[in-house]
């Protein structure tokens, strides 16, 4: 499968992570809930390792790669705080669509940090995923 199978792929299963939370989050607290979510993950993330038979790698990871995973990691930890926080709260049809302004934040941090290069078109595109999901999350 190429990149672009899997970005789909991700795309279908944070929906229904949408979906799912905010009906699994409804009677909880969301921290609590975010924690629970997170035991699942971690279980899951390394049977996958251990079952590939990538836990050998570990040792191999370099300080700077390991750094940045852990910065990584506690970014994800702050976003589904957050995230489970709004779904708590509002509507998940109009949650998501806030919460995906991350992609238009991750173009301009990939041309602010990572020097990725931004076209016009990607402007274009990034300035109408903002005005979608501004109207979605404000929409009566």
């Amino acid at each position: 499968m190429n990149w672009l199978t899997y970005a789909f792929l991700s795309a279908l299963f944070a929906a229904f992570t949408a979906i799912l939370a905010k009906i699994g989050v409804k009677d909880v607290n969301s921290n609590l809930a975010t924690a629970i979510r997170t035991i699942v993950i971690l279980i899951f993330a390394w049977a996958i390792v251990f079952f590939q038979g990538h836990f050998k790698d570990l040792s191999s990871i370099s300080k700077t790669s390991l750094v940045f995973l852990v910065l990584s990691g506690i970014a994800t930890g702050m976003s589904w705080l957050f995230y489970f926080r709004a779904l708590q709260l509002g509507e998940a049809a109009k949650v998501s669509p806030i919460d995906k302004l991350s992609l238009v934040l991750t173009i301009i941090l990939a041309g602010l940090i990572l020097k990725e290069k931004i076209t016009p078109l990607i402007l274009l595109g990034a300035a109408l995923m903002s005005a979608g999901a501004i109207i979605i999350g404000f929409a009566k």
